[in-house]
């Protein structure tokens, strides 16, 4: 069954576009969703079963799990714990934006976005029909709306002609604002690190860390990637997020 596509350029039309797509997600159903950098094809985080297609969509293995977007930054907290000083800062002032933070999940969180290691990559997208539709569904499993190999999808067109057989909604909100990928954080040491340079440089990261006395570590592996090439979907050390993953 393809997916059915909804535009959002009317209050009435982007009403329909939530609701239907909201109703999918409590479904377990596929969604494709714009972003502030590109658009991603998205489930419900604590449907196990959903996040199973999700990847088997995209032709990914448990082993790259997806990053989960959030519509509040408050949300960072129900997510993760043990979360160091440092990310408050790089949240107040890149929330919502492209910055994805990987911290330690919450241990008794119900749900499996595949094989983290105990993490869970998080952000706060910077579009609001991408939000507003996270306030009605909760957070999503997110992933660049393609497949893999293959460049991510900028507009509602692209995503639907890779995935659209995956799909019950398509949210068309137009070209992606952005087109590049998030800049990613790791979170889990006693210091910040680079695990992946993109649309936030590294210089704006650390002046957002200058009164902790704080900069991000930064290794060779962290240079940016053609967009979205996807031959192993790895973030240094780390596989949640692919090379232009939303």
């Amino acid at each position: 069954m393809s997916a059915e596509r909804f535009p959002t350029e009317t209050d009435e039309e982007r009403e329909a576009a939530l609701d239907a797509a909201s109703r999918a997600v409590r479904l377990g159903r596929l969604v494709v969703l714009p972003t502030d950098t590109v658009y991603g094809v998205g489930a419900d985080a604590f449907d196990p079963e959903a996040v199973t297609r999700l990847l088997a969509a995209k032709g990914r293995g448990r082993e790259m799990p997806p990053p989960v977007l959030v519509g509040t930054k408050g949300t960072l907290e129900a997510l993760a714990t043990r979360v160091p000083a440092y990310v408050a800062p790089l949240v107040e002032r890149f929330w919502p934006g492209a910055l994805t933070v990987v911290c330690h999940q919450q241990p008794s969180l119900q749900w499996d976005l595949g094989e983290t290691r105990g993490t869970v990559a998080v952000r706060m997208p910077d579009h609001a029909v991408a939000r507003a539709l996270l306030d009605r569904t909760g957070p999503l499993a997110v992933s660049s709306a393609n497949l893999s190999g293959r460049p991510a999808a900028l507009d509602a067109e692209a995503a639907t002609e890779m995935l659209g057989e995956a799909v019950a909604v398509v949210v068309d909100a137009g070209a992606s604002p952005g087109g590049v990928p998030s800049t990613i954080v790791d979170a889990t040491t006693d210091r910040p690190r680079l695990l992946r340079l993109g649309a936030i440089p590294v210089a704006d990261l650390d002046a957002a860390l200058a009164d902790l006395g704080l900069t991000v570590e930064v290794e060779p592996a962290s240079a940016p990637e053609p967009t979205d090439s996807e031959p192993t979907d790895s973030e240094g050390e780390r596989e949640e997020a692919g090379p232009a993953d939303a």
